[in-house]
């Protein structure tokens, strides 16, 4: 009696665990056709960096180390040279002539964009930096830098003190839930709006 009464208990257990299956067969697969379909991420998502420029072409950077002294994982490194009259690079009196970030040392806490004082490095929305060797995760000036055609807002030349006149933009526009108009705070984002395919919540 008690040898078919465990019997029926394990055919009922059994009937339950198949019926959690067979209702998961019907619904739509969460999976995701990766690359073809991008992930979405939030637009404050802290992923890989990029340097802004302005819209004439200067770089923004202007070679203060703050970004790289903030740091908690001294992941940056930054070497700041003199602007040559002949050759500006930047609207300060000063460029970064080399500036590399460790990505695999990176910990992406965002405090290199919080100390920035011209809104020069930001963090993107883009995750995409897997890689076979160490050195690819060294992303140099020519890695970070946005093409000239990318840049955004007037040069603070004229300005007093340098500075530029819509710093803090890039956090107000990233401080939304809509991927439409967050995504459009950097380049990176601005490219991963157009590569998403489908939507991947």
């Amino acid at each position: 009696m008690a040898s078919s009464r465990k019997r029926l208990f394990n055919v009922i257990a059994l009937a339950k665990g198949l019926a959690v299956t067979f209702s998961f067969m019907f619904r739509k697969k969460p999976t995701i056709q990766y690359p073809s379909v991008k992930k979405q991420h939030a637009p404050r998502f802290h992923g890989l960096h990029e340097l802004r420029r302005y819209s004439d072409g200067k770089e923004r950077c202007i070679g203060c180390e703050l970004c790289s002294s903030a740091c908690p994982a001294n992941a940056i490194t930054v070497v700041g040279a003199e602007n040559a009259p002949a050759d500006r690079r930047s609207p300060g009196e000063r460029y970064a002539a080399r500036y590399e970030i460790d990505e695999l040392r990176c910990i992406f806490c965002g405090m290199c964009e919080e100390a920035c004082p011209t809104d020069a490095i930001v963090l993107t929305p883009r995750f995409e930096m897997a890689d076979y060797r160490r050195g690819a995760f060294i992303y140099a000036k020519d890695r970070l830098l946005v093409p000239p055609e990318a840049g955004v807002g007037r040069p603070p030349d004229e300005r007093p003190g340098g500075i530029p006149e819509d710093l803090g933009r890039v956090a107000d526009i990233k401080a939304t839930m809509d991927i439409a108009a967050g995504y459009s705070a950097t380049n990176r984002g601005e490219i991963l709006k157009t590569q998403r395919k489908g939507l991947a919540g």
